[in-house]
C-alpha cells in the first residue's frame, strides 16, 4: 500500500500560545505541515487555520481589542510610577567594591515590594552587578511598555 503524500508544502495554523521563533499568541502562520501535525497540533500549541477558525480569531480579536488598550494603559501608568522608584540595596563587598556575590533580579524585586510595586523577578531584566554603583534595571511590564529603575549598589557597612 502507498504512502500518502502531502502535496502541500505550506500549512497555515492559528498559534494558542507564543512559539519562539515562531509567533506570539493568536498569530496566524504558516509553517510545513509536518511541523503543525506532529508538533504544534499535538502539543496544543496551535490549530489548523481553517476559515471558521479565523472567523472566532477575529472575533475574539475584536473583543479583546479595548482590555488590550487598557492593560497597555495600565502598564504605561505603572511605568510611569516605576520611573520615580529608586532601589537602593545593600550588600557586602570588599574594600575595592567588588560584591561578594552579585545582585540578582530576587533582589530587586523583594526591594520593589517593600516599596508598593508587585513585579515578578522573571520580568526584571540587569545587567551582571558584581561591583557598587550605580545600574538600571529595566522592568518588562507588557510586551510594548518597559520601565528603566535606577539601582544604586552600596556597601553594608558592620
Amino acid at each position: 500500500m502507498p504512502l500518502h503524500v502531502s502535496s502541500e508544502r505550506i500549512m497555515e495554523i492559528i498559534l494558542k500560545q507564543p512559539v519562539r521563533n515562531l509567533g506570539d499568541k493568536d498569530d496566524v502562520v504558516k509553517v510545513k505541515p509536518g511541523f503543525a501535525r506532529n508538533y504544534l497540533i499535538p502539543q496544543g500549541l496551535a490549530v489548523m487555520a481553517t476559515a471558521s477558525a479565523k472567523k472566532a480569531l477575529e472575533d475574539t480579536k475584536a473583543q479583546a481589542s479595548h482590555k488590550v488598550e487598557f492593560v497597555k494603559q495600565q502598564a504605561a501608568d505603572e511605568a510611569a510610577k516605576l520611573s520615580a522608584a529608586k532601589i537602593i540595596i545593600e550588600t557586602l563587598a570588599g574594600a575595592d567594591g567588588k560584591l561578594f556575590g552579585s545582585v540578582t533580579t530576587l533582589m530587586i524585586s523583594t526591594k520593589l515590594k517593600e516599596q508598593g510595586f508587585d513585579i515578578d523577578r522573571k520580568s526584571i531584566t540587569i545587567e551582571d552587578i558584581r561591583n557598587t554603583g550605580e545600574y538600571t534595571a529595566t522592568i518588562h511590564l507588557h510586551k510594548e511598555v518597559k520601565a528603566e529603575v535606577p539601582v544604586e549598589v552600596i556597601a553594608k557597612e558592620d
